[in-house]
């Protein structure tokens, strides 16, 4: 833990890569786990393009459970220090696989979601999106049992979230790269490590001379490129691995102080 303070203290562009597994801990559950979504759904039933082209009505209705789900979640210490460490301008930048809104609902503020985000929708047909967060009709919105509509042309709606055989937004994937390229350091929270493009970004820092810092309970596709790997929930430890960056960069001011007066 002090090992990995240590260096997040003394880096000057450091970013944070997080998936599934930090939301875990606000009990939505994640994707590859024993108890995970794709345990019980099959992805190809219920998040793909021909799923929804298929049965739009069994597509919208797992994703309004999982909004009632993400709903009822509050965002969990591990996101709060995230958010706090960019706050102190130790993180430069949270890029998220995650849908489910929590690091903006902590506080982040740059803040890259590569697969989208569950609460805003777009047309099939024309180029309408609506954030449901911003609007009044969220709570009806999540407990219709109709196909939503278009309000401008009357197509469905879907959620606006990449699906298995989608590919990224290329302006958001590029803005994710580029950042990736930038950072001496990226501090990588549970996530699998297995889905591609995503899982590219820790290794373009680690090639271009970065540190790569992972939390996560289990060993994951990132761990062998991992300088520090702290084997844990990240809501267990993110908490104290924020105090101790705190007391780094206060000890580190304390010293620049103590050598002026010299």
């Amino acid at each position: 833990m002090g090992e990995a303070a240590n260096l997040l203290a003394k880096s000057k562009f450091a970013i944070a890569f997080t998936g599934a597994g930090i939301s875990a801990g606000s009990g939505i559950p994640t994707f590859r786990d024993s108890e995970g979504l794709w345990r019980r759904y099959r992805p190809e039933e219920l998040a793909t393009p021909s799923a929804f082209q298929k049965n739009p009505a069994l597509v919208w209705e797992f994703y309004r459970w999982r909004m009632k789900k993400i709903l009822e979640a509050r965002p969990n210490a591990a996101h709060y220090a995230l958010a706090e460490l960019e706050r102190l301008g130790v993180i430069k930048a949270v890029i998220t696989q995650n849908v489910d809104d929590l690091h903006r609902e902590s506080g982040t503020k740059n803040l890259l979601e590569l697969h989208g985000n569950i609460f805003r929708v777009r047309c099939t047909s024309c180029d309408y999106k609506e954030n449901l967060k911003e609007s009044e009709r969220l709570e009806e919105f999540v407990s219709s049992k109709d196909l939503p509509r278009c309000p401008r042309c009357g197509a469905l709606l879907r959620p606006d979230v990449v699906w298995f055989g989608e590919s990224l937004p290329s302006d958001v994937l590029e803005r994710a790269f580029s950042l990736a390229r930038k950072a001496d350091l990226v501090l990588v929270v549970g996530t699998s490590g297995v889905v591609y493009p995503a899982a590219y970004i820790p290794y373009i820092v680690k090639e271009g001379g970065g540190r790569v810092i992972e939390i996560n309970p289990k060993v994951s596709a990132i761990t062998p490129i991992a300088d520090v790997f702290i084997r844990a929930p990240a809501e267990d430890v993110m908490e104290e691995l924020l105090r101790k960056v705190r007391d780094f960069i206060e000890n580190g001011s304390r010293q620049r102080e103590r050598l002026k007066t010299l």
